[in-house]
């Protein structure tokens, strides 16, 4: 790896902190079983005197990160002990998964958000308790039929977890601790964060609808209504616990001799399955911060509240970045901010490379955080533009008025409603870590873990992930 060009993920973090778009960032850099990069950047919160990021302590909403490293992987468990068939039906594990095509929804539909399920519905307004809430998931009407088209979806990784609960026999928090967390030393990842470190949590939404500022509790709505478990969000952890997961799954699913899936597993989850979609993850290329550089089979996935994994099994490499972007941000369009900089980070790392087949020798001219384009560009509303035409001479009104008429035809009915707004369809098909690692280090670092693995692709970058 190029010292100097991992020098920049330096300067992009912190032009990130600087925009406003987050007040504090963990990065961890694996490669090769080493961890070449790991740092904190800024604060947990805007307060000078709030406690200052670090990758081992300070723990992050994952948000969407849920989905694969506690959903998916559980999926990928049970499927390797025979009990979770991609191909069964989700009636098999969920009885009252009842109406219209759902006899059709198969577990592989719902890792490649191909079920017909719309992408959410607002769980924390129609129902008040958790169990409701699960109900008003499994009742909810699909949007089309099974397998026709992708729509990324909360609630299909919800029934997923509901179908790992059924098969498992326990709730999905326990389950993940048991056969993930506990076994692979990731004390600080997990559901539902005791209060004993709340301090440590980074603090997510000021004014949520729940009331009252957010630190220690799940920032998604959704989740909070299913009690802080469930399939598509509700995970909390830190940058350090998750190198060592990355790490796992570049390992092909073991970590210092602890198993936790077949190498033939995280192999078959981890390949294109559909589209941009590998079962449960999603595949580099281009978007929601995989950057320009990352092989064709690199994989990973990103969190609304501004978390980001990405795991290269050619260069044998992971990228983590975890941010609290909800908090308050200061930046005008903090979802910009934090897209640029999850993209830069995953080149600056590809850049980084310096291995002769993988080595990338033209350097951008400048990196997203660079150029900051629209991070805090002032949003103008309709009536100030409205403002500006009237302030206009009449006479240059009048002209281009005439003009306009002048030069009008008539438009030919164009279809709307729900042609327009369907979701979009389906197109053919067709990732080294710090051993818990204590130390800090800003620069390279031998530090060696388990033998990685090893996976080559050219790509660039929302719904609520």
């Amino acid at each position: 790896m190029s010292p100097e060009r991992l020098e920049i993920i330096d300067r992009v973090i912190r032009e990130g902190i600087r925009a406003g778009g987050f007040p504090g960032a963990a990065v961890v850099i694996g490669r090769q079983g080493a961890a070449v990069w790991r740092k904190g950047f800024g604060t947990l919160g805007w307060s000078s005197e709030s406690p200052a990021v670090s990758t081992d302590r300070t723990i992050y909403d994952l948000a969407s990160l849920t989905k694969v490293v506690a959903t998916t992987t559980a999926a990928m468990i049970l499927y390797d002990e025979g009990r979770l068939s991609l191909d069964a039906k989700v009636q098999n594990y969920i009885p009252g998964f009842v109406g219209k095509w759902k006899d059709e929804v198969t577990i592989r539909h719902l890792l490649t958000h191909r079920s017909g399920l719309p992408a959410g519905r607002d769980l924390w307004r129609i129902t008040h308790d958790p169990a409701a809430a699960r109900q008003a998931v499994i009742d909810t009407p699909l949007g089309y039929r099974p397998g026709r088209y992708y729509e990324y979806s909360d609630l299909g990784a919800d029934m997923l977890g509901m179908v790992v609960e059924t098969i498992a026999g326990m709730p999905l928090d326990v389950f993940v601790r048991q056969r993930v967390f506990e076994p692979l030393g990731m004390h600080d990842t997990g559901f539902l964060p005791a209060d004993s470190v709340r301090d440590r949590v980074a603090p997510t939404e000021v004014s949520p609808p729940r009331g009252y500022p957010l630190q220690g509790q799940v920032h998604d709505e959704n989740a909070y209504a299913l009690g802080g478990v469930a399939g598509h969000a509700g995970l909390f952890g830190t940058a350090d616990d998750l190198a060592v997961f990355a790490q796992m799954m570049l390992n092909g699913g073991i970590y210092q001799g602890t198993r936790i899936i077949s190498d033939s597993t995280v192999r078959l989850f981890t390949q294109r399955a559909a589209g941009s979609r590998a079962l449960g993850w999603e595949m580099a290329e281009g978007r929601h911060g995989a950057g320009e550089y990352l092989s064709p089979t690199a994989y990973g996935h990103v969190g609304f509240t501004g978390t980001s994994m990405w795991i290269d099994p050619q260069r044998n490499m992971f990228i983590i970045l975890l941010t609290n972007r909800v908090h308050a941000a200061r930046a005008r369009r903090p979802a910009t901010v934090i897209a640029d900089v999850r993209a830069d980070l995953a080149d600056a790392a590809a850049l980084a490379v310096t291995d002769e087949d993988l080595r990338i020798s033209a350097m951008p001219a400048a990196f997203r955080a660079d150029r900051a384009v629209n991070w805090n560009k002032p949003l103008r509303s309709r009536r100030s533009r409205h403002k500006k035409v009237k302030t206009r001479p009449a006479a240059a009104a009048s002209v281009k008025s005439g003009v306009r008429k002048a030069a009008a035809k008539p438009k030919a009915a164009t279809s709307t409603g729900a042609a327009k707004t369907k979701a979009k369809a389906v197109k053919p098909a067709s990732k080294a870590s710090p051993a818990k690692v204590g130390a800090k280090v800003a620069k390279p670092s031998a530090r060696k873990v388990k033998p990685g693995a090893a996976g080559t692709r050219t790509a660039a970058v929302k719904g609520r992930r």
